[in-house]
C-alpha cells in the first residue's frame, strides 16, 4: 500500500473522489488549501439567525433533520468552503445517554450533574445510535445536496472534553470537580470515560454510515487536562476511538483538534489513525510545520478574532500561514470557531486571501 509521510494512503480509486480536503487528509499537498471553518455555521451569518428562530430551542434545531441540513449548507452556498460539517452538538451524545441537558440563551449548556460512580447509573445504556437517528438523517441530506469538490465532516467530542461538560454540569473555568473526581477516583472517573468511548466510536461510525466522509473528534479542553492524567483520560481514549473507527472504515480520515495541548499535539499526530492534527491560536505555524507536519496534515490556526477585524491584518495573516504551511498537507482553519460578531464579508474576504496567497 502507498504511504505519506509514513502513513497507509487509500489510493484514488478506493476514494472514488478528488475532493481537496480529501486529498490534503492522505497526505498530498494541494494549492490553494482546501478551507473551512469551525463553527461556520452560526449566529454571525443573518441566514442562520432566521431558521435558529424558527426552530426554537437549540436541541430542536440539532435534531430536526431539515433544519440542520439547511444551517450546515447556508455557510457552502456563501462561500464555497472546501468542507461542511453537519450542524450538530458534541452533548448530543450525553443526551443519547440519558442525561439532562438544554441550552440557556447568554449562559450556555446545562447539564444534571454526573458526579460519582454511583450516579453513573441514571445513564442509559446501548448504542446512542439508537437515539440519534435524526443526526444521521440530517448527513444524509446534506451529502445529497452538497457540491462535487466539497467533502462533509461528522464531528463528537472527545470524551475528556464531553465529561468535563457532564461533571461540571456546564461550563467551567477551573473543572473542580472533573479533575478533583479524576484524581480521587481514577477508576470511578475511568467508567465515565469508557462509557463515552463506546458512545463516540458508535456515533462516529454511524455518521460515516450516513455519508459523513471525514470525521473530527474536538478535545476541545485538552489544556484542562493534568499532565499525570493526560495519558489515561485524554490522549488513550481518543487514541482508541480512532483505532475503532479505521477498523470499521479504513478509508475515512481522521481529525483530532486537542485545543491547549502544546507540545501533546505530537503525540497524536505521529499515531497511525490520525490523519489531521489541528492546532490552535497559541501554537506556532512554523513549530506545527516541523513537528506535525512530517507525521500528519496540519488543520489551523488563524485567529477568530481577525476574521471580526478583516482588513489588511487579516490578508497579511492568512498570506503568512499559507507561507508558512502550505508546502506540505495543510488546511486551513481557525484557532477555535468562528465568533458571533464575525461580519460575514470578512469570510468572504479570508476565502479570498487564502486563493490569492496560494497563487
Amino acid at each position: 500500500m502507498l504511504a505519506v509521510n509514513g502513513k497507509p494512503v487509500i489510493r484514488e480509486s478506493v476514494i472514488g473522489t478528488d475532493k481537496p480536503l480529501l486529498r490534503v487528509l492522505r497526505g498530498e499537498t494541494v494549492s490553494p488549501p482546501p478551507l473551512w471553518l469551525m463553527r461556520q455555521a452560526g449566529r454571525y451569518l443573518p441566514e442562520y439567525r432566521v431558521v435558529r428562530q424558527e426552530a426554537g430551542s437549540f436541541l430542536d434545531l440539532c435534531y430536526d433533520p431539515a433544519l440542520a441540513c439547511e444551517v450546515t449548507l447556508q455557510p457552502i452556498r456563501r462561500f464555497h468552503l472546501g468542507a461542511a460539517i453537519i450542524f450538530s452538538d458534541i452533548l448530543v451524545v450525553p443526551h443519547a445517554m440519558g442525561q439532562e441537558v438544554s441550552f440557556v440563551e447568554g449562559k450556555g449548556p446545562v447539564l444534571s450533574a454526573v458526579r460519582s460512580t454511583a450516579e453513573l447509573k441514571t445513564l442509559s445504556d446501548g448504542p446512542v445510535r439508537d437515539r440519534l437517528a435524526p443526526v444521521y438523517e440530517a448527513i444524509r441530506r446534506v451529502r445529497a445536496e452538497l457540491p462535487a469538490d466539497v467533502a462533509l465532516i461528522g464531528f463528537a467530542g472527545a470524551p475528556w472534553t464531553v465529561a468535563s461538560y457532564m461533571v461540571e454540569g456546564a461550563s467551567s473555568r477551573d473543572f473542580a470537580y472533573l479533575k478533583g473526581w479524576a484524581w480521587r477516583d481514577r477508576a470511578g472517573f475511568g467508567q465515565l470515560i469508557d462509557r463515552l468511548t463506546a458512545a463516540t466510536i458508535d456515533h462516529l461510525c454511524a455518521q460515516v454510515e450516513a455519508g459523513a466522509e471525514v470525521v473530527q473528534l474536538f478535545e476541545s479542553w485538552a489544556g484542562a487536562v493534568p499532565d499525570a492524567l493526560f495519558e489515561a483520560f485524554c490522549f488513550r481514549p481518543v487514541v482508541r476511538i480512532a483505532e475503532a473507527v479505521k477498523k470499521a472504515h479504513p478509508s475515512v480520515p481522521l481529525i483530532v483538534f486537542p485545543r491547549g495541548a502544546g507540545a501533546r499535539s505530537v503525540d497524536f499526530a505521529r499515531h497511525p489513525a490520525v490523519d489531521a492534527v489541528g492546532i490552535d491560536t497559541s501554537q506556532s505555524a512554523g513549530w506545527a510545520a516541523a513537528e506535525i507536519q512530517p507525521h500528519a496534515a496540519v488543520q489551523g490556526n488563524l485567529d477568530p478574532v481577525l476574521l471580526i477585524q478583516g482588513g489588511r491584518a487579516l490578508r497579511d495573516e492568512a498570506e503568512r500561514l499559507v507561507r508558512a504551511l502550505g508546502k506540505g498537507p495543510f488546511v486551513f482553519n481557525l484557532g477555535h470557531g468562528v465568533l458571533p460578531t464575525t461580519p460575514a464579508d470578512h469570510v468572504a474576504e479570508l476565502v479570498d486571501a487564502v486563493r490569492r496567497a496560494a497563487g
